[in-house]
């Protein structure tokens, strides 16, 4: 006897109902009826508190019997009784089953010993022609006496239903796949009863392990029982996958998608889950014609051979985009609203024409917003319909506008901490002409803030927009919950493994026991992550021990704050080059700064050993200590220098600190150049200064590196004459500003302006005068194309102002990778010219700026707009690399 399952969908499921038909060589043709059978109540010899045994034996035997098929009772106490005083030899039980029509009746005692019992039964047929049959067990403890009871039932059910027990379990035919690992989906256990419903399973599960193209069962009568052998045909293993027909994409880029692997058992859902995968990878490039099929190549040792074989078609891009329903905006206008655009002449270098669903169905929110935001509240955009066509792809927008509604009456209620006048004033809806959703959302949020500025940290500030449809206008009513006034209980630092608690607190700005403020949270998390100590910082607030009480989670992850880099390169301005750093922004987790940097290059050797605590006295007072040695080949002069700084800061105003420096600097002017201007050959020889510098600065800034929105303002004056022979008053203004534009573009507007007069009897060397040109002030221009000229020689100005024009936008973002373009704009003048803005000159070009793990790397090239007689160019190539000196 004997039932298999063999690869396939239908044919497996067919096989596997069939089982257990098949298991019996002769099924019967007409479904048997249940057996009979009656329980007689059992003789209980037992003390006197087990006589409940009497009954719920026998009822326990007739659950068993019921929950195996057969028609069980068990007879009436006054019946069982008249039959026990008549004799209980086998012709009386015989005739007890005839009489009550039942094919089998039990009838046995309970025999208990100390803590052991012993339980027989006594199992008769009511034809009587053959002897009853006996059957026994023995246990311990009445706790043991159910299973018992539930074994010996099943023990006479293989007699009542002529059953048999399974004698042993064997699996054939398998080389890589264990045993054990097949025997433990096999639920059917050796001693069990044969159940052909059983086996079915079985073999079901062990098909569905997904290893075997062939699962058969043998049903192997023996003396004992039967024994049950698994014949498994085991599925090939994977010898080598190869593809065919790709060109757009590499094979390794291919394989990179494959689930299905070298040496893999060959699973043919897998495959064809592969060829779902590869087709999706030419559908994202556009070729939705590609077609994928595969072909298994047996070989010897159970192994195959896998082919892909790809059929790339060609590539459809979006040949036009439709806008059905639009009347108040045309479709050139709203296709600049979206993400998604038409084919062009420059599909093959851009991603114009490219369909991405995912950006498509986000395009439909962007036109919505659109609307909203003029006026139309009403406006809905559907899920835009792509047709595949044979020399392109058609994607249409249903659009249904609705009417257009104008701002309304604008009014305030609720909890109101201002006059509505006041707050009139700080929302910007009342200046819209019509219903923009965006601004009234960012009223929302500053309507918050001025709340949360007060400590009502759960201030509510819900819009109710309520829509006149006679006048089509829109009355926004805000209404205002403040809730309470809200306490911070407790403030806990947590990730922090180096970095001191205290230096972060002190960056927060909020503290406990003192009054939430959403302004100063922001400006604290935009603090810590200024001090670039931490990878991420995340902040949680939850409610605390009552209403006005909050608890707040600062949870940081560090990232390494010491550093040590070496390179070389080439510049513009300095040639070939070395640089070395080694350097700790978080000394000891203080947050102080320690470091040693060198530049050797074929103009400069420059030295700088620099100290700096942020917190003097645990106050917000920076001090700083730096000495230097600074060695410069001009053009005209070498300058070597050697000296050092002391430098203070402290906060003024909010984003203003306060800076005040103490310079003492020994320069020796050597190898003046018998050409150079006569100012210049009267510096040679040593000089020496000691200045004071005062400079308030205002930086706002997101980011110190990588600035995309804020400004930064200074206004720097040193004086010299403290000591030594240099002598000067010098003032230079600088203004900075990173405006976000679309999509991921910064504006950056840089204006800087300086002036600087000799003191009588004292020197003025050039070296502190003023030159321009080069990669950090005008791009394209060598240092004297823009010098005042003595005698045709250049000489550094007195005067000099300069502008910077950028546009930033993101190359590979993620890399700190950033293309630039910029227009440079400046002049430099001798004491004696005035401001002449029609002496100013321009440069314009690219620039690609990397922000790598050594420093700040520049590759610009600039070109002159405005050549002229006498320039060293009209453009040339800026670099610079870890010039972050």
């Amino acid at each position: 006897m004997m039932f298999c399952s063999r690869t396939g969908h239908l044919a497996f499921y067919l096989a596997w109902i069939l089982a257990a038909a098949a298991l019996w060589c002769t099924p019967p043709a007409v479904a048997q009826p249940s057996a009979g059978v009656i329980v007689m109540p059992f003789a209980v010899h037992a003390p006197a508190e087990l006589a409940y045994l009497r009954d719920e034996i026998p009822e326990a035997m007739r659950q068993q019997f019921e929950e195996e098929g057969a028609n069980a009772r068990v007879l009436e106490p006054e019946t069982a009784e008249a039959w026990g005083k008549t004799g209980e030899t086998d012709a009386d039980l015989a005739r007890l089953a005839m009489q009550t029509g039942a094919d089998y009746v039990v009838r046995g005692s309970l025999t208990w010993i100390g803590q052991n019992f012993s339980l027989d039964a006594r199992l008769l047929a009511s034809t009587g022609d053959r002897p009853a049959k006996v059957f026994s067990a023995v246990g311990l403890g009445v706790e043991n006496l159910p299973g018992v009871v539930k074994k010996v039932a099943r023990d006479m059910g293989l007699t009542i239903f002529k059953r048999q027990r399974v004698a042993d379990v064997e699996v054939q035919g398998n080389q890589r796949i264990e045993t054990d690992a097949i025997r433990r989906v096999i639920k059917t256990r050796t001693g069990d009863v044969f159940l052909a419903k059983n086996a079915a399973e079985d073999l079901k599960a062990v098909f569905g392990m997904g290893y075997f193209d062939d699962v058969q069962i043998q049903a192997e009568p023996r003396t004992d029982g039967i024994a049950l052998v698994f014949a498994v045909t085991e599925k090939p293993t994977v010898r080598s996958i190869q593809l065919a027909g790709n060109v757009v994409f590499d094979e390794e880029d291919i394989r990179k998608s494959l689930t299905l692997k070298k040496g893999s058992i060959l699973n043919v859902y897998t495959v064809r889950n592969d060829m779902r995968r590869i087709e999706e990878m030419y559908k994202e490039k556009n070729y939705h014609n590609v077609g994928v099929r595969y072909q298994i190549e047996p070989q010897k040792n159970n192994q195959a051979d896998v082919e892909y074989k790809i059929d790339e078609g060609s590539k459809i891009l979006i040949k036009k985009i439709l806008f059905t329903g639009n009347a108040a905006f045309t479709e050139s206008k709203l296709k600049k609203e979206i993400a998604t655009s038409e084919k062009s002449i420059l599909s093959w270098f851009t991603s114009a024409g490219d369909l991405n669903q995912e950006i498509l169905n986000q395009d439909s929110g962007r036109l919505t917003a659109f609307y909203h935001n003029n006026g139309y509240i009403r406006a809905r955009v559907g899920d835009p319909q792509v047709e595949f066509e044979e020399d392109g792809i058609v994607v249409t927008f249903k659009v249904s506008e609705g009417p257009r509604f104008k701002v309304g009456k604008v009014d305030f209620k609720g909890d109101l901490i201002l006059p509505k006048d006041e707050l009139m004033k700080k929302i910007k809806i009342v200046k819209e002409p019509f219903y923009n959703r965006e601004t009234l959302r960012s009223d929302v949020l500053g309507l918050t803030d001025i709340y949360t500025g007060e400590g009502y940290a759960y201030a509510d500030v819900s819009p109710k927009v309520d829509q006149d449809n006679e006048n089509l206008v829109a009355n926004i009513t805000f209404q205002i919950d403040r809730g309470k006034q809200v306490y911070f209980e407790r403030i806990q630092i947590s990730g922090n493994t180096k970095t001191r608690d205290k230096v972060i607190r002190r960056e927060l700005r909020v503290y406990e026991e003192e009054l939430y403020s959403g302004q100063q949270l922001k400006r604290g998390i935009r603090n810590l992550n200024r001090l670039d100590f931490f990878q991420n910082v995340k902040v949680d607030t939850a409610k605390g021990s009552a209403d006005d009480r909050m608890k707040m989670n600062v949870e940081v992850t560090e990232k390494s704050t010491g550093s040590f880099s070496f390179g070389a390169g080439y510049g513009s301005e300095e040639n070939g080059f070395v640089t070395a750093q080694i350097a700790e922004r978080n000394l000891f987790g203080r947050g102080q700064t320690l470091g040693l940097r060198g530049m050797v290059g074929s103009k400069t050797q420059k030295y700088v050993l620099s100290f700096t605590e942020p917190w003097l006295f645990d106050i917000p007072l920076s001090a700083g200590a730096e000495a230097y040695k600074w060695d410069y080949e001009y053009d005209e002069y070498t300058k070597d220098s050697i000296g050092g700084k002391l430098r203070f800061g402290y906060p003024l105003y909010d984003y203003i600190r306060g800076y005040l420096t103490y310079t003492y600097d020994l320069t020796d002017i050597r190898h003046v150049d018998e050409d150079a201007a006569e100012s210049i050959q009267r510096d040679e020889g040593r000089h020496t200064k000691s200045s004071i510098t005062l400079m308030p600065k205002y930086d706002s800034r997101d980011s110190l590196f990588n600035a995309k929105e804020g400004s930064v303002h200074s206004i720097e004056y040193e004086f010299a004459g403290v000591g030594g022979d240099v002598g000067f008053n010098k003032i230079i203004g600088d203004t900075g500003w990173y405006i976000p534009l679309v999509w991921k573009l910064v504006g950056v507007v840089h204006g800087r302006a300086g002036y600087v007069n000799k003191l009588p009897n004292w020197d003025l060397p050039d070296y502190e005068k003023f030159y321009l040109g080069g990669i950090n002030t005008l791009r394209g221009f060598d240092r004297d194309d823009l010098a005042p000229k003595d005698n045709g020689s250049p000489v550094g100005g007195e005067k000099f102002i300069q502008g910077n024009f950028e546009i930033k936008f993101p190359l590979v973002e993620e890399a700190g990778v950033f293309g630039i373009l910029f227009l440079d704009t400046g002049a430099v003048y001798s004491q004696d010219e005035t401001w002449d803005f029609n002496k100013l000159r321009e440069s314009a070009g690219p620039e690609i700026r990397w922000l790598s793990p050594i420093g700040p790397i520049r590759l610009a090239y600039g070109f002159v707009l405005d050549p002229k007689s006498g320039d060293s160019g009209s453009g040339s190539f800026e670099f610079s690399m870890a010039s972050a000196f």
